[in-house]
């Protein structure tokens, strides 16, 4: 039974090194485009996806983020004007996110306009019209923007229509040719969600040794599930850095609180492989309780929080 919950626990604790939750690390292997511009990096299927539009910077911006498991469950990557989504079980298989249809507010006031000459009109029931209309066209039609979803309507004193997968802009102030923008929806729709502010923050190109370490997650897991009342129990603690990478030399407080009220402190310092590990005795606890334990860790004024527990069985 020991040998069993040993090696369960070996098969969890490889299986987080390998494939841990909600950050996803980007592939090295392949093919790596580093942004200066915003200090990201596209990859692999998402940097394929970018490179098929004829002007990406254009359309999409550059990179905020590096790929990432969103809120909503897909593996994403924000763009300044777009978002990059694939399914967590086939990555090779990437589109835009509708983000017109997914921050599109009703605006201030709408503008009609019929004119059959300078307009054309789209199954979604909205007719895209003058300098809308060419840059729309010259830009990649339906397949980029989407359909129409919107008329021509005052946004805080600017003209936008709303695409499917996009919003233009008119900027009166801009020189001829040049007037229509496109908004920076990524960037909205990133803080509508509610998305992780750090993965915004710039990192070092993935082809290069471990970028800078900008903040730490950790997950512990304790060597016995059940234990008898009386015996000895161990913890192991991993730490990564917001791209995975392990992180070596951070310290860690282990608080074991038993069932009589009392509580223990134990200390590691995290190895190559960003495990820190804790063995401890323990005595006539009571049978059926639960014994929590608190995890803090600490890199370079970085911090984390994490929880683990086992049950006195027996």
């Amino acid at each position: 039974m020991d040998a069993t919950k040993r090696f369960t626990t070996l098969l969890f604790l490889l299986s987080m090194l390998l494939f841990p939750p909600q950050l996803v690390q980007a592939q090295t292997s392949g093919e790596v485009q580093y942004f200066s511009e915003t200090g990201h990096n596209v990859s692999e299927e998402f940097l394929r996806f970018y490179k098929t539009a004829a002007n990406p910077t254009l359309v999409y911006g550059y990179p905020i983020t590096e790929q990432f498991t969103s809120k909503d469950g897909k593996v994403v990557q924000y763009f300044q004007r777009a978002r990059f989504e694939a399914s967590a079980a086939d990555r090779s298989h990437v589109q835009l996110s509708p983000l017109g249809q997914m921050t599109y507010i009703l605006g201030d006031q709408k503008l009609k306009i019929d004119n059959p000459t300078a307009c054309r009109s789209f199954p979604t029931g909205f007719q895209v019209c003058f300098a809308f209309l060419d840059f729309f066209e010259a830009n990649g039609g339906v397949a980029q923007f989407g359909g129409p979803i919107s008329s021509f309507e005052f946004h805080e004193n600017l003209i936008v229509q709303y695409f499917e997968k996009a919003r233009f802009e008119w900027r009166a102030d801009r020189p001829e040719g040049q007037r229509v923008v496109l908004t920076d929806l990524g960037r909205i729709y990133y803080n509508q969600l509610g998305e992780d502010p750090v993965q915004l923050r710039p990192i070092r190109p993935l082809d290069a040794t471990i970028g800078t370490i900008l903040s730490i997650h950790s997950y512990a897991f304790v060597g016995d599930a059940i234990t008898p009342s009386s015996g000895q129990q161990t913890v192991s603690v991993l730490v990564q850095s917001q791209t995975n990478q392990p992180v070596s030399g951070a310290k860690g407080k282990v608080t074991i609180r038993f069932s009589n009220n009392q509580s223990t402190d134990y200390f590691f310092t995290t190895n190559s492989s960003g495990l820190g590990k804790i063995t401890f005795d323990f005595e006539n606890q009571q049978k059926g309780e639960l014994v929590p334990i608190d995890v803090v860790v600490t890199y370079q004024g970085l911090s984390t929080k994490t929880t683990t527990s086992y049950r006195i069985w027996y």
